[in-house]
């Protein structure tokens, strides 16, 4: 049975905390005397305020701090949906946005790190929306419930559950004997990264506002920026290096880092899912990059490598970032981008996607299923490095790549209601559900979700939200047994 007035309260209490995190772009708002996006998030912060206000009212004080698994699965999907409904609210209040559809389109693209936009002119709007939007990015990439259970641990129920049902990838690492320490270590791991990307981009003569910005969406494994042309605006050799490096850092695991600062290092260099990780950004990037070159593409090879590795680590990472027009390539290094929208980054990374571990996985699976059949007596073991994969696993992991599929091809029927052509209503679809942001088609690099119907827009909103919480943290509450007592 849910225990509804908990529940109700948790996320009174994290809206309030959201609030308190839209300060920074409010003083922005102030700062750039943007009148008009004053107004959007003083706006906001009276929804806020009424709506938690009822919630208290309404739901009285819990009875006990006990919390099953479904209030989990409940609190965290309830968290992402009103979380968007409010933070989409500065952008119609202020104006930059013409519907609520669209807003909220961009805000679950934001807190998803997905990075899709409806906006086809970026640079003309409020400096502080902006920044809100790219906030979004950041605050999500770790995850919002995460970060509320790594700051407010002390009020009285266990985080596991909450984190469990926000965390990515079909294993979660707990790194301490308590959750919230769990939490704020990952997130100050997080947190140091940024930092240290934004002193390597200020480096590279980037604003303090450029590079917070593009921080925010790199880290988050997102994509969103505040130029019109994404990072091809800056055209600098250094700046697409210093991205793609942070790219591949927030597709790694982030258990990884702590590890390797706690001493074991070798453990971190034997990790099955890292190794192919980089193995396939380093086998599509220089694949790609040989032959941009000798079709003669680009002039020089470290021209194509540059341009080749960043859009790699871009889709693979599920950034979304651009650099160049990927469209106007060869076909060959498209089909190798096109594949890696099944691939996605690790698994308790930033990143979106199937995960690479489980396409692993699968691949192992496929291989021992063929020597099963050479040696029907045969026992063959499924290894991920130094890891072997339980059978509940595999099947697990069998079962999340079926309804992955399955959700990307029913949202791909969808999509083409709006008229949309077989290869964008395809891109559209899995780039929202693998929380990509660019994709083929008309949602391409210089492409955008502009001309799709209000109706699409929502879809889109949904397959953003079941890709970022991996399908069944959602799905479960469209079942019957969820709301048995």
């Amino acid at each position: 049975m849910l225990n509804w007035r908990l529940d109700l309260r948790l996320l009174a209490y994290i809206e309030l905390f959201l609030g308190f995190l839209m300060g920074v772009p409010t003083f922005l708002a102030f700062h750039y005397h943007e009148q008009q996006a004053i107004h959007g998030f003083l706006v906001t912060y009276l929804a806020i305020a009424v709506f938690c206000s009822l919630i208290v009212i309404v739901s009285g004080k819990p009875k006990e701090n006990i919390m099953l698994s479904r209030d989990g699965y409940l609190v965290v999907t309830l968290t992402w949906v009103i979380a968007t409904a409010f933070s989409a609210i500065p952008l119609v209040a202020s104006g930059a946005y013409v519907d609520y559809s669209s807003a909220y389109f961009e805000i679950m693209s934001g807190f998803t790190t997905t990075g899709a936009t409806v906006l086809t002119e970026i640079e003309s709007l409020p400096k502080s929306i902006l920044f809100w939007r790219s906030q979004t990015n950041w605050l999500g990439g770790m995850g919002i419930v995460v970060l509320f259970v790594a700051l407010l641990p002390a009020l009285g129920v266990s985080g596991t559950l909450l984190v469990g049902a926000e965390s990515v990838g079909p294993t979660k690492d707990k790194l301490t004997p308590k959750i919230k320490n769990t939490a704020l270590i990952l997130w100050s791991i997080y947190i140091a990264f940024s930092v240290l990307e934004t002193v390597f981009l200020l480096i590279g003569n980037l604003s303090l506002y450029d590079a917070v910005t593009v921080t925010f969406s790199t880290m988050a494994a997102a994509g969103f920026c505040v130029k019109n042309s994404s990072i091809g605006t800056f055209s600098s050799a250094y700046v697409d290096v210093v991205v793609t490096v942070f790219m591949l850092i927030s597709g790694a695991n982030f258990a990884l880092y702590y590890k390797a600062l706690s001493g074991k290092l070798s453990s971190v260099l034997k990790d099955g899912e890292l190794r192919s990780y980089l193995g396939i950004w380093a086998f599509v990037a220089l694949a790609s990059a040989l032959y941009l070159y000798t079709s003669q593409t680009y002039a020089s090879f470290g021209q194509a490598f540059r341009y080749s590795a960043f859009q790699t680590a871009s889709i693979l990472t599920t950034t979304g970032f651009a650099t160049t027009d990927y469209l106007l390539w060869p076909a060959f290094p498209q089909v190798l981008l096109l594949l890696l929208f099944f691939i996605g980054g690790c698994a308790g990374s930033a990143g979106g996607g199937v995960k690479v571990v489980r396409i692993v996985t699968l691949f192992k699976m496929g291989r021992a299923h063929v020597k099963q059949r050479i040696h029907p007596r045969g026992i063959f073991q499924v290894r991920v490095g130094e890891s072997t994969v339980r059978p509940d696993l595999m099947s697990a992991i069998a079962t999340f790549f079926g309804v992955y599929i399955f959700t990307g091809v029913i949202g791909t029927v969808l999509i083409s209601l709006s008229g949309s052509d077989p290869l964008t209503s395809f891109a559209a679809s899995f780039l929202c559900l693998g929380n990509i942001g660019i994709g083929f088609g008309n949602v391409g690099p210089t492409g955008n979700f502009a001309a799709f119907p209000s109706a699409i827009k929502w879809v889109c909103s949904f397959l953003m939200l079941v890709g970022r919480l991996e399908l069944f943290t959602v799905y479960v509450l469209f079942s019957k047994q969820f709301w048995k007592r």
